[in-house]
């Protein structure tokens, strides 16, 4: 899974899963846009991308922006002069609490950072990557966009979505060259669980079989697979990484 010389940007790549993913795309040899909300955490992030040998760019960016997201392409594109992999990780989980108490700016806040974000990034680099022929993008959901997770409800429908949004575009662009794919981890061990309760973690905890959260790096794991041209017959499809929660 050779990624040689590629150019990925990775959302949300400033810690968790993001980083995760920026460093184990680095090490099979792309190069690395690590795009984040938090500049600092964004520069960190990259300083370890180059500790792999590989050249990285930080970039400040509020996803849900239609003005911020074209700005982090036309940077990456100033600095590498293509992109080849987008990977849309950046997200928040929103408060655990019953939808009757999120009133309606939380309900759009979760759902433009979560969904719309996916949306605009595709949408940014989408003509790029159709006129050379080649883009790989994974959007990753959630197994709360499948099942749903009470107390959640504006981030599960967001990723919800996100599986519904990466199934039709993978149609739209099937013979364009481009690949979308999503994954759907159950919960992870990383900063995001620190804003939700310990009964909510258990919660999804005691659904898991393999009864652990999983890692990061199995998540980049996956999305390695699917950015890779080893996925050459792969597409419009959603990935679990959910340690046997779902199965469908």
């Amino acid at each position: 899974m050779n990624l040689t010389d590629r150019v990925a940007i990775v959302t949300g790549a400033g810690q968790g899963i993001g980083e995760a993913i920026a460093l184990r795309l680095a090490r099979a040899g792309a190069n690395i846009a690590v795009v984040d909300l938090n500049l600092e955490y964004a520069q960190k992030s990259a300083a370890r991308v180059r500790e792999t040998g590989r050249k990285s760019l930080a970039v400040r960016c509020d996803v849900s922006k239609s003005a911020d997201v074209n700005a982090m392409r036309d940077a990456v594109l100033a600095e590498f002069g293509r992109i080849d992999i987008l990977v849309n990780n950046a997200g928040i989980a929103g408060k655990n609490v019953p939808m009757i108490e999120i009133d309606e700016a939380e309900w759009d806040h979760i759902i433009t950072v979560d969904l719309k974000s996916v949306y605009l990034c595709c949408r940014a680099v989408l003509p790029h990557m159709i006129e050379r022929g080649y883009g790989k993008i994974v959007n990753v959901a959630s197994i709360a966009g499948k099942e749903g997770n009470p107390g959640l409800v504006p981030y599960s429908t967001a990723k919800a979505g996100v599986i519904g949004l990466t199934k039709a575009l993978a149609k739209e662009v099937v013979t364009k060259g481009v690949y979308v794919n999503a994954v759907a981890p159950a919960v992870i061990e990383t900063p995001i669980l620190k804003t939700l309760t310990e009964q909510q973690i258990s919660y999804m905890t005691s659904r898991i079989p393999m009864g652990r959260v999983g890692k990061p790096e199995e998540v980049a794991a996956v999305i390695h697979f699917l950015v890779s041209d080893d996925s050459s017959f792969v597409t419009a499809q959603c990935y679990d990484v959910s340690g046997g929660r779902a199965t469908y």
